[in-house]
């Protein structure tokens, strides 16, 4: 398995991470059998929050795992807070920030988390609290590195200024073969259509300028959670040449969708979100292909982008 190094963090890890959003619907046993196939691909980073199952994702992965210390040393382990489950709010005050990673260093049985995020943007937040409580979390070693979620560029400025020396490591972003416009825009500045509106503010370019990993969610997905598109019939002319290119590399389609993230050059580190063993096999495998220029845009096109 491939590595890369997260941000400005230094810490190296596998260009792919495990995301385990949907471990609160496993048992134990078939939690275990995901983690263990995970860990013998080289995936030993996990990506959680404190809203997953309302914890008990968190619960489970711990249970499965059989967290101790030899454990711990062998994973990196990501988590994030700031939604309020049942409230429709979010929450990025001192006090919550504190309270949610000391609830997910419980559920999880460690004492650290290697990343702490912000869980989407809190409009409400002031960044000298959210300063304050990373400050709390750094200097108790309880979290050693920190990120953010669904920011622009202006949200993650201003929060660094108040951060000092403290980098924002991480930008989780939605990031899929039908929900690319993070790239899209940019292929049509200064064009009079739609796909030329910027609706993040730069984000992918202030990334790669900030040295701020990019980490793709959903990368199956298409919508807001709507479905996945792949083997999906209302979405043929993707289907087509992500088999074309399966059939070409010898992989499976869920390999391709992975190797078009890893191929960009931002090198943003796609979430899995599978609790197939099979298919995440399947998705470690495209650290080992690299796709061509013409086979990353023809993939682009068949999502229905017109290149200009």
């Amino acid at each position: 398995m491939k590595t890369m190094v997260l941000g400005k963090s230094g810490v190296e890890v596998p260009v792919i991470a495990v995301g385990c959003m949907r471990m609160a619907d496993k048992t134990v046993d078939e939690a275990k059998a995901l983690i263990d196939t995970a860990m013998g691909a080289g995936l030993n980073f996990f990506d959680h929050a404190d809203l997953y199952g309302g914890g008990k994702s968190e619960e489970i992965f711990s249970q499965a795992i059989g967290m101790n210390d030899g454990v711990r040393e062998k994973i990196f382990l990501q988590s994030k807070c700031g939604i309020c489950p049942g409230k429709t709010m979010f929450d990025f005050s001192k006090e919550h920030i504190i309270e949610s990673t000391e609830g997910c260093l419980k559920r999880l049985k460690t004492d650290y988390l290697d990343f702490l995020l912000l869980h989407r943007p809190d409009t409400l937040y002031e960044p000298e609290e959210v300063a304050e409580a990373f400050a709390i979390l750094k200097e108790s070693g309880k979290v050693r590195h920190f990120g953010v979620s669904n920011q622009n560029p202006m949200q993650m400025r201003l929060l660094q200024k108040y951060l000092g020396d403290e980098p924002i490591c991480i930008d989780q972003l939605q990031f899929s073969i039908t929900d690319c416009h993070i790239v899209k825009q940019g292929l049509y500045v200064n064009m009079r259509e739609d796909n030329a509106i910027d609706r993040d503010g730069g984000v992918l370019e202030y990334c790669r300028y900030e040295d701020i990993t990019i980490q793709a969610w959903s990368p199956f997905q298409y919508g807001f959670f709507e479905g996945v598109y792949v083997d999906n019939p209302d979405f043929p002319e993707i289907n087509a040449k992500l088999q074309e290119l399966a059939d070409k590399y010898g992989v499976t389609k869920s390999t391709i969708v992975i190797a078009w993230i890893l191929r960009h050059p931002a090198k943003m580190q796609p979430l899995t979100g599978t609790m197939n063993p099979k298919r995440l096999l399947e998705c470690a495998a495209a650290s080992d292909i690299t796709l061509t220029r013409q086979e990353w845009y023809d993939i682009f096109s068949s999502a229905g982008n017109v290149i200009p």
